[in-house]
């Protein structure tokens, strides 16, 4: 089995990550043998790749509050593991960031897998991660989340980004009931 490092190393050498290398940008996961939670969205934003750190921004800071637990249980509690469909940022479109690079997910999260053998509970944040894993959706992002209790381990959520607070504010079931599904079982795993 490879170690985090030798497909870290794997994944910089790769000639379709070369515009990155060159430019001094790392790949932006974090996999924990420990991991029980399991983080999986498209890609890190410009801000948290600028400062080398996943959720490094005001959507992680709303992520954690969905969670209900502090940055220090974020960053440090040995529980959470981020994957995302791309580990580099994708650049800006029209409407928000450009989506993750297809084949990206399909070559590197296998291998990354296997070293988290004790993930009980994977989050998928947006639309591309929902599709990514869960062939079975609903037709709409928001039926899905909805019914996030049929999927899991899977619990499929909105992103946090500012750019949803629209969706949020129109959809208020989402922190009535949704938010508080997340924050049980978040705070057993955590804590165990």
């Amino acid at each position: 089995m490879q170690t985090v490092e030798e497909i870290s190393r794997a994944i910089m050498a790769d000639p379709a990550n070369q515009q990155y290398t060159a430019a001094g940008i790392e790949p932006l996961f974090h996999v924990e043998p420990t991991a029980t939670i399991l983080i999986i969205s498209q890609a890190p934003s410009r801000q948290a790749q600028l400062a080398r750190t996943y959720w490094h921004d005001p959507s992680g800071d709303r992520l954690r509050q969905w969670m209900g637990i502090n940055a220090d249980e974020f960053y440090h509690s040995g529980r959470i593991a981020v994957l995302n469909l791309d580990f580099y940022y994708p650049g800006k479109g029209k409407s928000g960031d450009l989506p993750p690079r297809r084949g990206f997910a399909e070559k590197w999260h296998a291998p990354l897998l296997k070293l988290m053998p004790n993930v009980q509970l994977t989050l998928l944040i947006g639309a591309y991660a929902q599709r990514y894993y869960l062939p079975q959706r609903r037709r709409t992002l928001t039926a899905t989340v909805q019914h996030y209790a049929d999927y899991a381990p899977y619990f499929p959520l909105v992103h946090p980004s500012p750019l949803n607070y629209g969706w949020m504010h129109k959809n208020p079931w989402f922190e009535e009931r949704v938010v508080p599904a997340l924050q049980r079982p978040v705070r057993v795993l955590v804590d165990a």
